[in-house]
C-alpha cells in the first residue's frame, strides 16, 4: 500500500500536462486502498486528511489552514479548482443538451460533419451490383470560436484568512455558476446561429403571432423526422404560456410540476427554462446529435499566486466552444 503522508508536494506538480490530481493519483493509486477505510477518498482527499484540513460542515477548518506549512499550501489552488468546478455543474444545464464533450489541447479546432442526402437517409434495399448509398464525413470549412469566460478573484489573504472554508466554497461556486451561464448563452447562439459553417437552425413560427397553442407544440415536433425531439429550451415568458396551454394541464403534469417544479410534456421532451433563451423561442433538438463543446482548459487557476496567499488578482478561467454536429438535429419555435 502506498503512503499518502510520504508525499512531497510543490507548485511543481500544477506545471505539467497533467492536472494536479492526476500527478497525485499516479504518485498514490486510489486502487492500492481497496479494503480500507481510505477507499472512498481519492488522492487530494487524502492529502486533506493527511494535513487534516477540514472543509465541510459546522466544523471546517478556516482558511489559513492551508497556510500552516508549505506542502499544505500546495493544496489550495485544487481546492479552489474542485469547489469552481462543482459550481459550474451544479448550475448547468449543459451536461444535459451536448452529445460530447471533446478536450483539446490548442485553441484552434475544426469541427467534422456528415453529407448525405434523404434518399441516402432512407436506407433502401440495395440490389445485386447497384451502389451502395454514400454517407460522407469531412471536416467543415471553418475552425469554431473558443471563448475565454472567467472572473478575478480580488481579495486580500488577511481578509479571508480567518473565513471558514464552507463558506469560503459557497463564493467559489458562484464563480463557477458565471461561467456556467456564459457557456450556455455560447451554446445557444451557436444552436441558433450556426457555428460559422453555414448550419443556421430551422425557424418554425407559431400559427398565429404571439401564441402558443398544443397545434404549434406538434407541428415543432414533427420537424424532426430523421432525429428526436427530446430537449426543450424555452424563454421565462414562453414557459408561463407553455404552463397555460389547455392539454398540459392534466392533474398528473400538476403533481408533477408542484412537487419537483419540473414540466412534463406530452411530446416526451425534457423542459428547461433560462434566461439565455431569447425572449419568444423555444429551441428544441436531439440531445445525442445536435450539439458538440470543445474544451480547451476546463478551469484555470492562477496557481502559483494562490501558493503564495497573493489572494489580490487570481483569474479562474475557462476556454470553451460549441460546434453543431447535425444540422436538423435543432430547431426554433418563434412565438
Amino acid at each position: 500500500m502506498a503512503f499518502y503522508d510520504n508525499i512531497t508536494l510543490e507548485k511543481g506538480m500544477y506545471h505539467s500536462n497533467k492536472s494536479f490530481s492526476q500527478v497525485l493519483e499516479e504518485l498514490d493509486p486510489t486502487s492500492n486502498y481497496q479494503g480500507s477505510d481510505l477507499s472512498n477518498l481519492d488522492a487530494f482527499e487524502r492529502q486533506l486528511k493527511r494535513f487534516d484540513i477540514k472543509v465541510k460542515g459546522q466544523q471546517s477548518d478556516t482558511l489559513s489552514k492551508f497556510f500552516q506549512t508549505t506542502q499544505s499550501a500546495a493544496l489550495f489552488p485544487e481546492y479552489v479548482k474542485r469547489c469552481v468546478i462543482q459550481g459550474l455543474t451544479e448550475a448547468n444545464i449543459l451536461h444535459d443538451i451536448i452529445a460530447t464533450n471533446t478536450k483539446i489541447d490548442s485553441f484552434d479546432y475544426r469541427p467534422i460533419t456528415c453529407i448525405s442526402n434523404d434518399e441516402d437517409k432512407k436506407l433502401n434495399r440495395i440490389a445485386e451490383g447497384a451502389q451502395i448509398p454514400t454517407t460522407e464525413i469531412k471536416m467543415q470549412d471553418r475552425l469554431i470560436q473558443l471563448y475565454k469566460r472567467g472572473r478575478m478573484l480580488l481579495a486580500s489573504y488577511e481578509a479571508l484568512k480567518s473565513q471558514r472554508l464552507d463558506l469560503f466554497a459557497i463564493t467559489l461556486k458562484q464563480i463557477g455558476a458565471y461561467i456556467a451561464k456564459s457557456q450556455l448563452e455560447d451554446a445557444i447562439e451557436v444552436i441558433q446561429h450556426g457555428d460559422d459553417n453555414l448550419n443556421v437552425a430551422e425557424v418554425v413560427g407559431a400559427a398565429t403571432a404571439g401564441t402558443l397553442t398544443y397545434d404549434d407544440l406538434i407541428n415543432l415536433w414533427s420537424k424532426f423526422e430523421s432525429f428526436e425531439m427530446n430537449r426543450l429550451l424555452v424563454a421565462p415568458d414562453v414557459m408561463v404560456k407553455l404552463l397555460n396551454i389547455a392539454e398540459l394541464k392534466n392533474p398528473a403534469t400538476g403533481l408533477n410540476f408542484q412537487a419537483t417544479g419540473k414540466l412534463s410534456t406530452p411530446l416526451g421532451a425534457t423542459l428547461y427554462r433560462s434566461s439565455c433563451i431569447p425572449s419568444g423561442k423555444i429551441i428544441a433538438l436531439d440531445k445525442n446529435f445536435a450539439l458538440e463543446k470543445v474544451t480547451a482548459s476546463e478551469v484555470s487557476i492562477d496557481s502559483d499566486k494562490l501558493i503564495d496567499r497573493q489572494l489580490e488578482r487570481s483569474a479562474i478561467t475557462s476556454i470553451a466552444g460549441f460546434a453543431k454536429i447535425f444540422e436538423g438535429a435543432s430547431k426554433i419555435l418563434e412565438v
